[in-house]
């Protein structure tokens, strides 16, 4: 493993475009819920944070069931801001470098090994999922170049690498905090992330087709 980061997990927001009137952190995938699969992905990182708001106590008791040693923090202003903030939140009293990791979020745990072994800031994208994402540009090295809500190469799904101390306090999201430093280095993933009933289904899908 490269050297040390903290991983910090924002599970403070509500889902509300889900509908299901529960927080993504505790849809059940193949039988487990998200956040499980996210904390086996970490099972071999020390510093482990998940950033709580919407339904705090049900998020803290299910990741205690995996590990006990997990830091939580609070977003309290959840409802008025993004993942922008829960990353700066978690990430102020961590390692020099802080990985952001979406609640909603699951990746390929042999692709997560490879984004855990690399070392220096990064940006992690996708082939594209969804009609409604955040899109990447790249160059022919695989930089990431710029965000758009229109138009790219990729899609942005997260996670992403970077030094603390480039994060101060926003109620954007958490590419907001990365535009300022590119281009940064990219890294395609298989991915998929949790917005709407049918990435809900699509997910269930996928991680069968991982085979996990």
């Amino acid at each position: 493993m490269s050297s040390a980061k903290s991983v910090v997990i924002s599970c403070a927001g509500f889902g509300s475009r889900l509908g299901l009137s529960t927080t993504k952190a505790l849809l059940k995938i193949g039988g487990m819920s998200l956040i499980g699969w996210q904390l086996q992905l970490f099972r071999d990182v020390e510093d482990v944070r998940v950033v709580v708001g919407f339904q705090a106590n049900d998020v803290i008791r299910e990741v205690n069931k995996f590990r006990r040693d997990v830091i939580f923090v609070f977003n309290h202003n959840y409802f008025e801001t993004n993942t922008g903030a829960s990353f700066y939140l978690g990430a102020r009293d961590g390692y020099e470098y802080a990985m952001e990791y979406d609640g909603d979020l699951l990746v390929h745990p042999d692709d997560m090994q490879r984004l855990l072994n690399s070392d220096g800031e990064w940006i992690a994208y996708a082939d594209k999922l969804s009609e409604d994402g955040v899109y990447v540009k790249t160059d022919e090295q695989g930089r990431v170049l710029k965000f758009s809500r229109n138009e790219g190469d990729y899609e942005w799904t997260g996670p992403c690498c970077i030094k603390k101390d480039r994060l101060s306090f926003t109620s954007g999201h958490v590419y907001n905090q990365l535009e300022p430093y590119l281009p940064m280095k990219g890294i395609k993933i298989r991915a998929c992330d949790i917005d709407t009933v049918e990435d809900y289904r699509h997910c269930q899908e996928t991680v069968k087709s991982w085979g996990l």
